[in-house]
């Protein structure tokens, strides 16, 4: 398999759109395409999974680890759209950046470089990111007109070893619409698949896709980790309320259990099952969809009563709560969650356990992350300390009544995968 880095000096720059637009373009080649996305983001990885036709695969080594063991899918080509600007890792490093994981896959990449009221002066902006790295081979110009481009283009290769690839035009059609926690999900957008084929067909017009694929370079793909069945049944939220969560996660709860997959807004009632497994999303913006949805709040209620195990995560926290901005929710815990106007949490955290619960035992330690704009206020004892990885910033969550654990952050199975074996050896009296 073969691959390439498609990244940008800053965020907002049209990567995820022109990302899925040139998926989109290679498959029309007859080209497998195995999608990946640096860093934690949920809601890009989705567009890039619907552009593919696969489910894409988040590269992190603070939430897993060892990143090429997330590889472990054998296609044509991997596309890796870089989160953030390229070298914006964790604090004020490039540490898990996606230069940083561009390195370690030893990959090559592209620059998505978006023009903004400059001429000249961007040229020595790009010469030197591309000194830095050692590693830019080739850049692609956004939303600019051709003769732009054709200036841009005809002075960078004056000052600046590289392929320059061509150029997209700016178009109403390419810009996807944002909301508090980034994009509007593709799942929303009803044009989505429109956008893509739209931009796809500008690829393949002004871009040198041959240029291109001369840049893919050789990347491993690994054997899948096998799992022996623990021979309980899980189910799974999903939906547009519930909706982020790590490829990883689901490949590993998959093998372990027998999968069920449901919708907290449809469905009457929670499917028959040993574990519960809530995710995040974006419940806050679906909380009259699931409050209407009486049978199913008193389904999990119960479960949760009755002894169910489940793990929850930031979404799937608020949902457990009695309420989301006045509106009823199933009650598990006795707190409420609202939203605020401003980012609560946000970025990696290392979290220590306080005392045994379903999750670990006292002075475990796992990695996470957070990014959210709600509180909730529970009448529970937190269970993990959790601080700001490279910060000073100390904080206090998780929760559990019963057999149901739940806490903000997000976590990776893959990096910590004792989590779920601590659940596991609970659910076997252990």
């Amino acid at each position: 398999m073969k691959g390439i880095v498609i990244s940008a000096p800053n965020s907002g720059s049209g990567k995820t759109i022109l990302t899925s637009g040139l998926i989109k373009a290679l498959m029309d080649l007859n080209y497998t395409v195995f999608p990946c996305k640096t860093g934690p983001d949920y809601i890009d990885t989705a567009f890039l999974g619907r552009a593919a036709k696969y489910m894409a695969q988040n590269l992190d080594m603070h939430l897993q680890g060892d990143i090429k063991h997330a590889i472990d899918v054998e296609k044509d080509l991997c596309i890796v759209e870089g989160a953030m600007g390229y070298f914006d890792g964790i604090y004020n490093t490039f540490e898990n950046s996606s230069f940083n994981i561009a390195k370690n896959l030893n990959l090559d990449t592209v620059l998505i470089y978006t023009p903004k009221g400059e001429m000249f002066s961007a040229i020595p902006k790009i010469k030197g990111m591309v000194d830095f790295a050692g590693n830019i081979k080739g850049i692609i110009f956004n939303r600019i007109s051709k003769h732009y481009y054709e200036l841009l283009k005809s002075a960078l290769e004056q000052h600046v070893d590289i392929k320059v690839l061509g150029f997209i035009e700016e178009k109403d059609d390419y810009i996807l619409q944002s909301r508090h926690l980034g994009l509007i999900q593709s799942s929303e957008i009803e044009d989505i698949d429109k956008k893509v084929n739209t931009m796809a067909e500008n690829i393949k017009k002004n871009i040198d896709i041959e240029t291109m694929l001369s840049l893919f370079k050789d990347v491993e793909a690994f054997k899948k980790a096998k799992y022996d069945k623990t021979g309980f049944r899980a189910a799974i939220a999903m939906d547009k309320a519930f909706s982020f969560y790590y490829r990883e996660n689901l490949e590993i709860l998959n093998s372990l259990f027998d999968v069920t997959y449901f919708s907290p807004i449809e469905d009457d009632k929670l499917p028959e099952c040993d574990f519960l497994y809530l995710g995040g999303g974006y419940p806050e913006v679906f909380k009259k969809e699931l409050s209407r949805n009486k049978t199913m709040l008193n389904s999990i209620r119960q479960y949760s009563q009755n002894g169910g195990y489940i793990f929850a995560e930031c979404g799937g926290l608020m949902y457990l709560t009695k309420e989301i901005d006045g509106f009823e929710m199933t009650g598990v815990f006795d707190g409420i969650s609202y939203m605020t106007d401003r980012l609560q949490n946000f970025g990696y955290v290392d979290v220590e356990i306080k005392n045994d619960c379903l999750i670990g035992k006292k002075g475990d330690k796992f990695t996470g992350h957070e990014f959210h704009k709600s509180l909730s206020q529970i009448n529970c004892v937190n269970l993990l300390t959790v601080k700001k990885t490279m910060g000073n910033r100390i904080t206090e969550c998780g929760y559990q009544v019963n057999n149901t654990f739940a806490m903000y952050q997000h976590v990776s199975f893959l990096g910590s995968f004792n989590i779920i074996e601590n659940i596991i050896s609970n659910m076997k009296g252990e």
